[in-house]
């Protein structure tokens, strides 16, 4: 098994687009199939998320300033799936919204993975050596065991939702 940070990633990358088409597949389907593959997505993404938010991005952030705006663009996209992780989390299938709320979902972090694979994956492989991959890429492989596999709210949800509530 290759350590390499965007061998990895490209890999996690794979198992959620394959639940993605689960998911459409089982569309029309019972709502108990669909929620369990939504459970799988979630643990994926969550983990995912994860890894690269506390890994990969401030790693390359260091190491390669001049994606600073990059890195800081992935945050946020990585913020909108967090939230519509949380929310779904909270809903039950048969929810009127579920099904809504999951393809916005696939088409926020399709566009990501495109960006990441497309455009930003290319310069850091350049702007870094093969060796700092794989160091990155193993730092990834030992924090991935720890990580949360359930959404949690982010910070910016949960200080919104308390200054309403004040």
């Amino acid at each position: 098994m290759s350590t390499d940070a965007i061998v990895l990633l490209k890999d996690d990358h794979k198992t959620v687009k394959r639940l993605f088409k689960e998911f459409q597949s089982a569309e029309d389907g019972p709502a108990a199939r669909k929620a369990e593959i939504v459970e799988q997505i979630l643990k994926e993404l969550t983990v995912h998320t994860y890894i690269e938010n506390e890994v990969m991005y401030p790693e390359v952030r260091k190491l390669l300033p001049d994606l600073e705006d990059d890195v800081l663009e992935s945050y946020e996209e990585h913020h909108v799936a967090d939230v519509l992780c949380f929310e779904l989390a909270a809903m039950d299938a048969e929810d009127e919204h579920f099904d809504a709320k999951v393809t916005v979902l696939i088409e926020n972090v399709t566009h990501h993975i495109e960006e990441e694979e497309q455009e930003w994956f290319p310069k850091v492989r350049e702007g870094l050596g093969r060796s700092q991959l794989q160091e990155i890429g193993a730092r990834m492989l030992e924090l991935k065991p720890k990580a949360p596999t359930r959404p949690t709210q982010p910070a910016a949800l949960k200080k919104a939702l308390d200054a309403m509530r004040a």
